[in-house]
């Protein structure tokens, strides 16, 4: 306890200017979330506050970030439409698969699993990075030009005939649940379909509108729209903060230029009376716990969003564990990556009974806290004290900022987010795949198809294809060298290994040497599995060596199996070199030792195996 207070003027100054820091951030998140800005200002509250209490990274400041922010907004957005365009409705199934998140990163750090975290490919965070600054980019495009398309009641009433189909849906399905059957008692859909009212219809027509011009194809769908209904005010005060948080930070880095943007554009919003649009209300008051999650739970609501939740909780764990990395470089320090996942999760899942969104380690952040003097894991929790006091002080203040002013923000976020370091590799990287008549590197094609299909598609399943073509190509090209250094080659054609070079020439032609160099695995099967084939007819023996065969997996256990099955068809005897501990416990599992390779023919160097082959292999050519 004596060292958790030890630097506390350090740490209070630290907390107060990250918390200054992430006050917009969190704002803006929320509202980009489409949970509205106290969401955003919840989660900060509440994960800055435990992640750091129960964390492993003393210097960590954790909150609502982009890329979890931009995977968040799949599964609102899904859920508020599979719960008619309710927000309320929707509100306890979608803070349920955030407090699983949550309950996700403490079992991984539970199970100590923090530490295998850093086997995600680059090309897949880099691909998946930018394609979140790209999403933010161009989902902020229709704020910030002050177009909201559930507004336009012209695009809006194109929707009124699938809205209706829609109700009449329900209907049926409602009387589904009821056991009534509709073709026998069709009056009773009459009668409800009568209760049906312009408004009912309208405001389906406004949810169908929404979700047509959600994420970026949806931007794109309505661009045209956006672009002939643009409202200049809103245009200027979006492009007013993105000057002051570029312009500022040529002045002072002292003081947040994001804060700066916000309280400049905001008061002149309001101190001139400008007619422009707010954000949500944010309400006074302690956040209250959302008991609806306990009470209201589904299994069946938030089942489809199982996996989402697993990429909520392991893009978290990247986050969080690379920003420990970068809080460990400037503090000389070194993190606990386990005890840092528990304390995320346990953030992440306070912060969903709040109703937060869920957030993970900031880089910024943390920078912010280690420069002004943070030290200990006090400063955190300062940070989300103090965004509480602004919550509970400040709410009907903040409630009029003005939206575009956090698009412009966000914005920023999205140019800042790319991973500009991974694009400027793009020229230099080896051109080591050829598809058709094109050369590509293949790290660069995993990062393209996973900032593609993030982009346009699923950012969820693009993670989960670029984790699966990532690793394919990484076998691939481990097979290819184990077999390039392992070819099947005579004794006279390979280089012979420094013990084999008093080999009798004598016997060359009756015995042929095979170098296994590195793992047999699935990736290097089908070569090893050709041996066969490429023994010269005048071999009667085949000298295995297996000193340099660390491993193998069952794709390989059975390939070794095939291979002595057709050499012993053909009646060549097989001898192994120096077999290790792994390959041969896989090999006595089922029975190719004895059965195929009994012990009299396993030697451990090449020496014995060179004096039985000069008394038992005969010079016949």
């Amino acid at each position: 306890m004596k060292q958790f207070f030890s630097n506390i003027k350090g740490d209070a100054f630290g907390g107060i200017t990250a918390g200054i820091v992430a006050l917009p951030l969190a704002l803006a998140f929320g509202v980009s979330s489409g949970l509205g800005p106290s969401a955003g200002l919840y989660g900060a509250i509440f994960i800055s506050f435990f992640a750091s209490l129960f964390g492993g990274t003393n210097t960590q400041i954790s909150g609502p970030t982009a890329p979890m922010t931009a995977v968040s907004m799949v599964v609102i957005a899904g859920i508020i439409a599979a719960n008619d365009g309710d927000v309320n409705k929707a509100l306890p199934a979608i803070l349920t698969v955030f407090l699983l998140a949550g309950l996700m990163q403490i079992g991984l750090g539970a199970l100590g699993l923090g530490k295998y975290i850093r086997y995600i490919p680059y090309p897949v965070v880099s691909g998946f990075m930018t394609a979140i600054g790209v999403i933010i980019l161009i989902t902020q495009i229709l704020p910030a030009v002050g177009y909201y398309p559930k507004e336009d009641m012209t695009f809006v009433d194109t929707f009124k005939p699938q809205a209706e189909e829609v109700i009449l849906e329900n209907i049926l399905k409602e009387e589904a649940g009821e056991g009534i059957l509709v073709l026998e008692d069709f009056k009773e859909t009459i009668n409800r379909a009568e209760k049906v009212t312009e408004a009912d219809i309208l405001k389906e027509s406004k949810t169908l509108a929404a979700k047509e011009a959600s994420g970026v194809l949806g931007t794109f769908k309505v661009i045209d729209r956006a672009l002939g209904n643009i409202n200049w005010l809103e245009v200027l005060l979006a492009l007013g903060t993105i000057l002051i948080i570029y312009g500022f930070k040529r002045i002072t880095t002292a003081i947040p230029s994001t804060l700066v943007a916000l309280l400049v554009m905001s008061g002149i919003a309001v101190g001139f009376g400008l007619d422009y649009r707010p954000i949500e209300e944010i309400p006074s008051g302690f956040p209250i716990p959302n008991l609806e999650i306990i009470t209201q739970f589904q299994l069946s609501s938030i089942t489809p969003y199982v996996f989402t939740a697993l990429t909520l909780a392991l893009l978290g764990a990247i986050d969080s564990l690379l920003t420990s990395v970068v809080a460990d470089n400037m503090t000389k320090t070194k993190h606990k990556p386990n005890k840092e996942l528990v304390g995320q999760g346990i953030g992440n899942s306070i912060a969903a009974v709040f109703g937060g969104l869920p957030g993970a380690g900031a880089t910024i952040r943390t920078v912010v806290n280690i420069q002004s003097g943070g030290k200990t894991r006090l400063s955190g929790m300062i940070a989300g004290v103090l965004l509480l006091v602004v919550l509970l002080a400040l709410g009907p203040i903040a409630s009029q900022i003005p939206a575009a002013v956090l698009a412009g923000i966000l914005i920023t976020v999205g140019i800042g987010v790319m991973d500009y370091k991974g694009l400027r590799a793009i020229p230099a990287l080896p051109k080591d795949i050829k598809i058709g008549p094109l050369k590509l590197s293949s790290e660069v094609l995993v990062m393209l198809v996973v900032l593609v299909l993030s982009t346009f598609w699923n950012l969820v399943y693009a993670v989960g294809i670029g984790l699966v073509i990532a690793s394919l190509m990484f076998m691939k090209k481990l097979g290819d060298l184990t077999a390039k250094r392992s070819d099947v080659k005579k004794l006279g054609e390979e280089k012979a290994w420094a013990d084999e070079k008093g080999f009798p020439e004598k016997l060359k032609e009756e015995v042929f040497i095979k170098h296994l160099k590195g793992p047999l695995f699935f990736g290097s099967t089908s070569d090893f599995q050709s041996l066969a084939a490429q023994i010269p007819d005048t071999a009667s023996t085949v000298v295995i060596r297996l000193g340099r065969m660390q491993y193998m997996d069952q794709s390989g256990l059975y390939a070794m199996e095939d291979v002595l099955q057709e050499l012993r068809k053909n009646k060549v005897q097989v001898l192994f070199v120096d077999l290790l501990k792994q390959p041969r416990y896989m090999m006595e599992r089922i029975d190719i030792i004895p059965d195929l390779i009994s012990n009299e023919y396993i030697f451990k160097n090449f020496k014995d195996c060179t004096r039985w082959i000069k008394n038992n292999v005969k010079d016949e050519y």
